[in-house]
Order: C-alpha cells, then sequence, then structure tokens
C-alpha cells in the first residue's frame, strides 16, 4: 500500500499542477523520514527554527524601514538647510545693497548739502538735517519712525519759513 492510498484523501483532479507537485513533495518527505510520525516530528522540530527566521526576518524589515525613514528625514533636514542657507544669501544681498544705497544717498544729499549751502541755505538744511538721517536711516536700517518723519517735517517747515523771511524784496 502506498501513502498516497494510506493518506484517505481524495484524489485530486490531475489538472492542478501546483496541489499535485505540492502532493508529490509531501509524499517524498514522508516516505524520507519513514511515515507521517517521524514527518510530525520533524514538521514540530522546524517550527521553532521557522519561527526564530520569521523573527529575525520582522527584525530586518523593521531596520530597513528605520534606515529609509531616517533617510528620508536626512533628505528633508538637507533641504530644509538648502533652503534657509538660500533664503540667508538672498537676505544678506538684500541688506548689503540697502547699506550700499543708503550710504550713496546720504552721500549724495550731503555733497549736494555742501554744495548749495552758500546760494541756498535753507535747501542745505533740508538736505544736511534730519532728512538724511531719516533717509539713512530708512534705507540702512529698514526703519522709519514716526518721530523721525515728525523731525524731517519740522525742519522743512522751519527752511521754508525762514527762505520766505529772509527773501530780499524783489528789484523794481
Amino acid at each position: 500500500m502506498s501513502v498516497e492510498e494510506s493518506s484517505g484523501a481524495p484524489p485530486l483532479p490531475p489538472d492542478d499542477l501546483v496541489v499535485s507537485v505540492g502532493l508529490e513533495i509531501a509524499m517524498k518527505w514522508g516516505a524520507a523520514l519513514g511515515g507521517p510520525e517521524q514527518l510530525k516530528v520533524a514538521l514540530a522540530a522546524l517550527e521553532p527554527q521557522l519561527k526564530r527566521d520569521h523573527q529575525i526576518r520582522l527584525r530586518q524589515l523593521d531596520m530597513q524601514r528605520e534606515a529609509a525613514a531616517r533617510k528620508d528625514e536626512n533628505a528633508r533636514a538637507a533641504a530644509e538647510r538648502e533652503v534657509r542657507l538660500a533664503r540667508e544669501k538672498r537676505q544678506h544681498a538684500l541688506w548689503m545693497t540697502g547699506l550700499y544705497v543708503g550710504a550713496v544717498i546720504s552721500v549724495v544729499m550731503l555733497g549736494a548739502g555742501i554744495y548749495v549751502a552758500r546760494d541756498v541755505w535753507w535747501l542745505a538744511i533740508m538736505l544736511c538735517g534730519p532728512s538724511l538721517i531719516a533717509m539713512g536711516k530708512l534705507y540702512v536700517l529698514r526703519r522709519s519712525d514716526r518721530e523721525d518723519m515728525k523731525a524731517v517735517a519740522r525742519n522743512a517747515r522751519g527752511a521754508t519759513n525762514a527762505a520766505g523771511q529772509a527773501q530780499p524784496p524783489a528789484v523794481p
């Protein structure tokens, strides 16, 4: 009597190739071990090893996921650093441009104030007074306070009042 006949399982249709191949392998293992009792003992001994292999594979998969997560986090952090660095470079260029423009405007206003001081003294006061400080503060510090504008307005009003009073009479 063969193993097929003693198993008591109904015969499977021959067209199911996977099942027939699997059944053939099981029969070979059963015949090699000497019967179903030995096969059961062998499978019972094999089960702890399979569990260990499964646990090892799960740990490997967890470690791979963690490594991928770390890699993604490092890539994200590197991208954020690059963006921050580019933003800082642009901000620095903007501040330096403001510094240069403020310095040029201040020098031009001071030079113009000195140039016109002999002929039009009230314009020199407007160019070299609080308006010079306000323009420098606006371009260099990027800040404009209400007090600065009040001082500029007060200075302009005072200079125009003084210029109006000091006008020589028109020649007839």
